[in-house]
């Protein structure tokens, strides 16, 4: 951050996410990088140290005057609670400040169930959660929720009318502040842990992201510019409903045939290996089956990831990506999956996409959902312009003992 004149003053939220990106750790580079005078960078810290977003440390022995003081974003500052709902397997976690798991549960909930039901089992588990971590709830800053459906991003409302179908047009933030007076966030999930993977593993290395998820079912997440794009109404990334060629008139949830989640999904695969006389209800068993060294169960997975890349070299071709990154339970049959899907791409996408195109595995495995969930959510409330508003809104928050992760 350049110096401002003094017209320009910067506000307590621009001076936080200088301390925060360890611009400044000190009050001297506070007002050197923001002309801000001495008693201004004081009113500004102080703030900052009321709230609990910042603390002071001290750094280095003392030379005979005061020892030297450094600023430090505080990541127990405050907590932030996030619910990542999928279709076989749903996860709930209460996370610091810097996005890392205080506490977790995974668990099963019926998503076709209706959000009166649904929601209400989310805020108890949330509860549940900060009462095993010894986190008070006026500590709670922000929530979000991953839900495997279309979403209206800027309302918090799904619009889907065969998935979810009983969330259609529901709003959800009144729902969760009903308990939780904060700031909520809800999305595709797919677009969540897309965000995650670019912010934890790809920033700096690569700017635009193809995340692929390919679970019980398929969707993706696109980040280009190093921002998620969601389309005019929510829908960008629906990739599961392209047709692929060949696909043997295989009916889909959607009311087409032969869309990539009819013929590649987890489901489908999962469906596929019971008609063959095998034990296997979700992506989950096709992997465990795989790993056993199930012919069938590998050769269903090549096919499959040749079907997936048909439709990825499309989007390959229209995004230009750095990056494709597969994810989800299927993915962790990673190496014949990848094997179908790369011999596709390289084939299909045009040579300037593809010449420096990397195919990967995603990093951050399981953790991806409640991850993406939690860079969401703080991405919008530890903004400058949201930090500056919530200090002259609200008192001073109440402390966040120490304490460890807990995993239920």
């Amino acid at each position: 951050m350049a110096r401002r004149p003094a017209s320009d003053l910067a506000t307590s939220g621009e001076v936080f996410h200088l301390i925060r990106t360890g611009e400044a750790v000190t009050r001297a580079e506070i007002g050197r990088i923001t002309g801000l005078s001495r008693p201004a960078v004081a009113l500004r810290v102080q703030e900052l140290l009321a709230h609990g977003l910042v603390v002071e440390r001290t750094d280095g022995p003392s030379t005979g005057g005061r020892p030297p003081v450094r600023l430090e974003f505080n990541a127990s500052g405050g907590v932030v609670l996030t619910a990542a709902l999928g279709v076989s397997r749903t996860q709930i976690a209460v996370c610091d400040l810097a996005g890392d798991e205080v506490a977790r549960s995974d668990g099963y909930l019926d998503v076709e169930e209706s959000p009166s039901v649904i929601v209400p089992m989310i805020l108890d588990e949330w509860d549940a959660l900060l009462g095993q971590a010894g986190v008070p709830a006026s500590a709670v800053r922000g929530a979000a929720i991953g839900l495997p459906a279309t979403v209206e991003f800027a309302a918090g409302r799904v619009q889907s009318t065969r998935v979810m179908a009983k969330w259609n047009g529901v709003a959800i933030p009144p729902l969760v502040a009903e308990r939780f007076r904060v700031p909520l966030f809800v999305d595709n999930d797919v677009n969540m842990i897309a965000l995650g993977e670019h912010r934890l593993v790809y920033q700096g290395d690569a700017d635009d992201l193809l995340f692929v998820k390919v679970s019980t079912r398929i969707g993706a997440g696109v980040v280009a510019g190093g921002q998620v794009q969601r389309g005019a109404l929510g829908a960008a990334g629906e990739i599961a409903h392209i047709p692929v060629r060949e696909g043997l008139g295989a009916e889909c949830r959607c009311g087409n045939v032969d869309c990539l989640e009819a013929v590649a999904s987890g489901a489908a695969l999962a469906a596929r290996l019971r008609e063959l006389g095998r034990t296997a209800i979700r992506a989950r068993d096709v992997v465990a089956l795989l790993r056993e060294g199930d012919p069938e169960a590998e050769a269903l997975v090549r096919d499959a990831g040749r079907r997936l890349g048909d439709v990825v070299s499309m989007a390959v071709n229209l995004l230009n990506p750095d990056v494709v990154v597969l994810g989800g339970d299927l993915a962790d049959a990673f190496d014949p999956l990848v094997a179908g899907v790369r011999e596709v791409v390289y084939q299909r996408a045009t040579a300037l996409a593809s010449r420096r195109l990397r195919i990967n595995p995603s990093s951050l495995g399981e953790r991806s959902a409640v991850a993406g969930c939690a860079v969401l959510v703080l991405d919008h409330i530890l903004a400058p312009d949201a930090v500056t508003h919530a200090l002259h809104a609200a008192p001073p928050a109440a402390a966040v003992p120490a304490r460890s992760a807990v995993r239920a």
